[in-house]
């Protein structure tokens, strides 16, 4: 096929639009009012350029070949926050914000940004825009110090560097380390190490697209799709923070979910009756395991037909939920998005979704039918708005029963019996719903955003069945911005070391992507986990964003408690030390519901000078800012390994003792210890500085703790930390219902002070005090607060200082003064 090279440039101009920066509403256009320039166009022989500034850091770039542009729709980001407009300055090839400037070629359209500095942020190279058979790729510099992240859970290596990816949802059951692709799409990349700092990229483009990052031609990092725009935004920094937060700005930040979705998770596929349910419910509860969730696989339904129950081995799913709820325990049941063809055998869901027109077509628009887990199955069309409200109310009956939340899972969508593993590329939707104008649309074209329209179907049903609940939705399949709507998982995994490693990679990435909330199946899906890899996929699964044990039917059961006392031990220490951690959890949980900032973090995230540490890191990262977990990147061998902290100070959490690093030759960003690895310790340190809430030991979030609020102080620079805590179910904090206060300690010769804000919100909390714990503390004190004395105990062998306080709800100052 002949290429297509952009030459001979015909135009250059500015847009121009209106001066307000307020959002418009969906479908509105802005008029120009004062005319000032937001963007530039480009045009030559090929087709038109145009590059707007959203904010003074975020540009979106679309190509209209032959000069005629797509609609200005999208799945991704909407209509409101696409409307944004910053001001520019014009420039004789751009424009500058007050942040970036912006240059195009007039005759290739090649387009760079640099900071206000010069410094070189993002560069197009060679031929920047090649157009063939109606799809296109586009090409990118790739600096040499330059290193890529993101595309959600994408498998091969944690920095994409070197490696090519294609996005279409598969189900990918076993996959291996180097699979591609999986079961999400999410074309968005961050890249850090750059001259101008990190920069990020998503290509909002619903059709199968790709990525190349150096893979086939050095240093040129190629992107293209066979079909669909080409419309992008450019994220500039200049850290990594910066981008994941304004990438979440315009895709959406991930609601702050209810706290017993942060709690331990059960599940198999599947438990197959009322009776073992209560089972796995009375060991959990006998062996003192803290548990919130227990699930349920396809198995409790009616022939596997999604909104049914088997009442043979489910004769009262309203009391089993019941008798759950009184011992603190939540239920959430899968439902798959294959509706059973069942004409004629009065299954609700098919007839009322025959009844109004709900399923994906043919194209000769006969109604689409291909097998799944019910036999011969139907699929709703979901990128129509009638067709979600219908699919939300069919959750009602199970509403009504007590289920907590629900599990879309196969949503890729999965087909069995053929060899693409899904539906043919032409199977029919119609677009009616969002900013898209109606029209039919081919599955090729929304084939990756199926799975987020189911889960947002789900989501939005259960927002009107419970207004003032906040819903648990987990997705397997998904699009950038499905993080709106629900979490998700790493899918079908195996019971190997290298799918323990590949778990963190995953994680880390999807939160880079904006998708905190994700976990991978404790122990594998498949296949069958030794002891002692059990155990340590426990140890590390307690410190990711959403801990549920899962395991295939024919495999062997991977409950706490199956391979003896001593490692059920563990895995119970590992899982009550989440329980404890949770006012830390819950807290950065919902500073992601404000900032974008992922619960589970690469180290560089806020520390972006360990980005270069010369340690293996491939098991390293940190849970919110102040915690930080550095497994073996070797899990497999019990051979001493580097750990990198990075400079500033950090303590080991599990002893309270200060971690003395060894300097890095060539490296003042890091420091080096050594750590030789122990079944029963899974290496975990806090950041000099931090302020650390924790609570007692309870068996469920359900439960109250007994007893005060612990406070442990890390002394060192930058000491800070926050309270904060709602109610953990309802959306009443988004009405005042909760409670904020910042807190800070400063250290200085004489001793420590620490700084209780007046307290925001209206929540009462559960605690009445506060049991304070400062850490690396030598000799006697004396502690006051209020000019009042308050007892204090010294702690010798810990190097620690113990007092407990009132709830400082008003504020307060504490003065200690060694002695």
């Amino acid at each position: 096929m002949a290429m297509i090279h952009a030459a001979l440039a015909l135009a250059f101009l500015f847009i121009l639009t209106a001066t307000s920066l307020a959002a418009a509403p969906a479908g509105a256009q802005q008029s120009p009012a004062n005319e000032e320039a937001v963007g530039i166009e480009a045009a030559n022989s090929v087709g038109r350029l145009r590059v707007i500034a959203l904010t003074p850091t975020v540009l979106r770039v679309r190509f209209a070949p032959g000069g005629e542009f797509a609609e200005d729709a999208s799945w991704a980001v909407p209509a409101n926050v696409r409307a944004q407009r910053a001001a520019i300055t014009r420039r004789s090839n751009g424009f500058s914000t007050s942040a970036l400037q912006v240059a195009v070629d007039p005759r290739t359209l090649a387009l760079s940004v640099t900071d206000r500095q010069g410094k070189l942020i993002h560069a197009d190279t060679g031929v920047p825009i090649t157009l063939e058979a109606g799809g296109f790729t586009l090409r990118k510099a790739m600096p040499a110090g330059e290193r890529y992240f993101g595309m959600g859970d994408k498998t091969g290596p944690h920095d994409r560097r070197g490696a090519s990816f294609v996005n279409w949802n598969t189900d990918a059951y076993g996959y291996g380390a180097a699979t591609d692709p999986i079961y999400k799409s999410i074309p968005f990349f961050v890249a850090a190490g750059g001259q101008g700092g990190a920069y990020g990229l998503f290509l909002d483009n619903s059709h199968r697209s790709w990525f190349d990052f150096g893979h086939r031609q050095e240093n040129v990092l190629a992107l293209g799709s066979p079909g669909g725009p080409i419309d992008y935004y450019l994220i500039a920094g200049p850290t990594v923070a910066e981008v994941v937060r304004r990438y979440t700005d315009l895709t959406g930040k991930a609601p702050l979910p209810p706290r017993w979705a942060l709690g331990f998770q059960q599940s198999r596929y599947s438990y197959m009756s009322d009776a073992e349910v209560r089972e796995i419910a009375a060991r959990l509860r006998s062996d003192r395991v803290p548990t919130d969730v227990l699930w349920l696989d396809i198995d409790y339904q009616d022939r596997n037909r999604p909104f049914t129950v088997n009442r043979q081995t489910f004769p009262d799913m309203r009391r089993l939920a019941r008798d759950m709820r009184a011992d603190g325990l939540k239920l959430v049941a899968i439902t798959d998005l294959h509706i059973a063809h069942a004409p004629g055998e009065g299954y609700a869901p098919y007839d009322s979704g025959r009844a109004g027109d709900h399923f994906l077509k043919n194209p000769d628009g006969s109604t689409y039918v291909a097998p799944v887990w019910p036999g011969p199955s139907v699929f709703p069309d979901f990128t129509r708005a009638v067709t979600r409200r219908w699919w939300g109310d069919l959750y009602k009956g199970l509403v009504d029963d007590g289920i907590a939340g629900f599990w879309n899972d196969m949503n890729e969508p999965a087909i069995f019996e053929t060899p693409t593993k899904t539906m043919p590329l032409d199977t029919v939707h119609r677009i009616d719903a969002d900013d898209f104008r109606p029209r039919p649309a081919p599955h090729a074209e929304l084939h990756n955003v199926y799975g987020m329209e189911n889960s947002r179907a789900t989501f939005e049903g259960l927002q009107g069945l419970r207004p003032n609940l906040r819903p648990f939705v987990l997705t397997r399949a998904t699009y950038a911005g499905g993080q709106r709507y629900a979490a998700t998982w790493t899918g079908d995994n195996n019971a190997t070391w290298d799918h323990l490693k590949l778990m963190v990679q995953q994680l880390v990435n999807l939160g880079l992507s904006g998708f905190t909330y994700a976990g991978a199946d404790i122990g594998g899906f498949t296949g069958g986990p030794s002891p002692e890899l059990l155990t340590r996929w426990y140890q590390l699964g307690a410190f990711t964003p959403v801990f549920r044990s899962h395991a295939a039917k024919n495999t062997p059961r991977a409950e706490p408690w199956v391979d003896g006392p001593e490692h059920l031990a563990i895995r119970r220490r590992a899982i009550e030390e989440r329980y404890r951690l949770m006012p830390y959890l819950y807290g950065v949980a919902e500073q992601h519901a404000r900032t974008g900032d992922p619960v589970m973090r690469p180290v560089f995230y806020d520390y972006p000078g360990a980005l270069a540490a010369p340690c293996d890191t491939s098991m390293t990262f940190t849970v919110g800012r102040e915690l930080m977990v550095a497994a073996s990147p070797r899990p497999e061998s019990p051979q001493a390994y580097d750990v990198c902290l990075p400079v500033g100070g950090w303590y080991d959490y599990w002893t309270g003792e200060r971690v003395r690093g060894q300097p890095i030759e060539g490296n003042t960003a890091v420091e080096r210890i050594v750590e030789t690895p122990r079944l029963e310790r899974l290496p975990l340190f806090v950041r000099a500085g931090t302020i650390l809430p924790r609570q007692p030991v309870t068996q469920s979030t359900a439960e109250k703790p007994r007893g005060p609020l612990s406070l442990d102080i890390y002394p060192g620079p930058d000491c800070r930390g926050e309270l904060y805590w709602d109610d953990g179910e309802t959306l009443g904090y988004r009405r005042g219902a909760f409670l904020r206060q910042p807190i800070r300690c400063a250290v200085g010769e004489s001793g420590l002070q620490i700084s209780f804000a007046p307290r925001t919100g209206s929540l009462k909390p559960w605690w009445r005090e506060l049991a304070v714990t400062v850490h690396d503390w030598g000799g006697a004190a004396e502690v006051r607060t209020n000019g009042r004395s308050v007892t204090a105990e010294e702690d010798g062998p810990a190097r620690a200082l113990r007092f407990t306080l009132p709830d400082p709800r008003r504020g307060t100052e504490v003065v200690i003064s060694r002695r």
